[in-house]
Parts: structure tokens; sequence; C-alpha cells
């Protein structure tokens, strides 16, 4: 027997802020229930409740660090046992701008860990949930930094790379199945005054490419539901960014991130 749709959940991972709390938003719009994941004491109880009692959809939470593969585990055991999942948003991502021979191996290790192995972990371990579905949809949060390596960067830009490549691979295996794949490849958002602040000390460039994140939300679930491979939600600076050769884009990216770590 089929579980019927308000019995089904919608998991969204970096949850609590930026991105991941507007998608929270717009799926609720929608009335999916909601289980919201992200890092200890980030008030995820009370945006859970708020959630639940303004939308009226039911909503469930799991506080968690998803850069330790035992937690991931423990997340996706929870999660199968508990719930049936129609639709996962692969959202939480962490970066950064360093001198890459001034960080420590702490700060490569998270951003692999978060962004590719939690990404690929969980979706390997909830797909077997989600193709009991009828209709499921996987949405994968990649950056426009996945076509461009950016001095400065390094890491980011190449694990984003990965979910790009990743997310389209997948796409292709499930196409004769329930389950859907999609990617966005979002710009700058403005998630926070630091991470604008630093956008915009990028100059032109910069405050040119920022985003709202509701409107990066609206429009990525409206594409998922589509069952679209690639969203883009950009589309000049995607163009720019697929057209531009590299030895012209990664000197002019570099420069400007050159510009945010102080080096300039």
């Amino acid at each position: 027997m089929k579980t019927p749709l308000n019995e089904k959940y919608a998991v969204v991972t970096g949850a609590s802020q930026g991105l991941g709390k507007e998608f929270c938003i717009e799926l609720a719009k929608r009335k999916n229930n909601l289980i919201l994941v992200s890092l200890p004491n980030q008030n995820l109880e009370e945006f859970s409740d708020e959630i639940s009692e303004k939308y009226n959809v039911k909503t469930d939470y799991f506080e968690t660090d998803l850069s330790c593969d035992a937690n991931l585990i423990e997340l996706t055991n929870w999660l199968n046992a508990n719930y049936e999942i129609h639709i996962l948003i692969n959202n939480a991502g962490i970066g950064g701008t360093r001198n890459f021979d001034e960080v420590d191996v702490n700060y490569i290790n998270n951003i692999i860990q978060v962004n590719v192995k939690a990404t690929s972990i969980l979706t390997h371990q909830l797909l077997p949930n989600l193709m009991k579905q009828s209709n499921a949809y996987i949405l994968n949060v990649s950056s426009m930094a996945a076509h461009t390596p950016i001095g400065y960067k390094t890491v980011y830009p190449a694990s984003k790379s990965f979910i790009h490549s990743f997310s389209l691979g997948l796409a292709s295996e499930l196409k004769d199945t329930s389950v859907s794949v999609s990617v966005v490849n979002p710009g700058a958002m403005k998630t926070n005054p630091d991470v604008t602040f630093r956008t915009e000390k990028q100059g032109f460039f910069g405050k040119i490419t920022l985003l709202e994140p509701q409107k990066v939300a609206k429009y990525s679930i409206q594409k998922l539901m589509k069952k679209e491979r690639l969203i883009v939600v950009n589309p000049l600076m995607w163009l720019l960014t697929i057209l531009l050769p590299s030895r012209i884009k990664v000197p002019i990216m570099t420069r400007i991130l050159k510009r945010e770590v102080g080096n300039a």
C-alpha cells in the first residue's frame, strides 16, 4: 500500500540558516512535512516548531556533525527506521577563502567530508527509501565555483565539481526509476552579513553576482518538481563561467579572491 502523501517527509541538511532555511520554508509552503538536519546549538528545535505551527506541517529535527562518518550512518539509520522519505536536499556545505599553505589538515578534511562524503553517503543510504515512493526527488547543491578552479579557495571548487558530476551521473543512472536527481549551481548568496560583506569586498563582480536565498530556494524547488537535472539560477553568470576559457577565468577569479584574503 502506498504511503499517503501527508505521511511522507522531505529531508533538508544545513537547515538552520541561509539557503537551507529557505528550502525548508518553501517546502513547508507546499505542505511538505520536514526533517531538519543541522549542527547542534543552531536553534534547530525552535525553527522546526516555528515551521510546524506556521505552515501546519509535521516536522522533526536531527542535530549532528556531518563531517563524521559514524554520524552519517546514525542519521540515515534513524531516518530509514522512522520515516518515508520522498525528497532529499543535500544542502549542507562548507568552504572558505584562505591561503592554501596556511590552512591545517582539518580545514581540508572538513570541506571534503561535508561537501563530498556526506552528500554521497546520505544519498546512498537513503536511496532505497526514496525508491519505494511513487515519485521522489533528490536536490544536490553545487556551486558556480564547480566550473572554475579558483586560487585561495582550491579545495571548495573541487568539492563542488564533484557534486555537479556526481549528480548528473546519478540522474542518468536513475532515469528509469521513480527518483529524479537535480543539481543547482548558485553563486554567492546573502546568507548572512559576513558572507555579504566578504563577497562585496570582491568588488563590482562580487556585488552583481550576489543572490537572494529566498529566490534561489523558490526557483530551485519549482525546477526540482519539474525534474530538471541542471538548475541554473543565474543564466548570465553560468554562461560566462562555461564559455570563458580557464586561462582567462582562473586568473581573474584568483585576483578577486586575493583581495578577500587581504593579499592584494
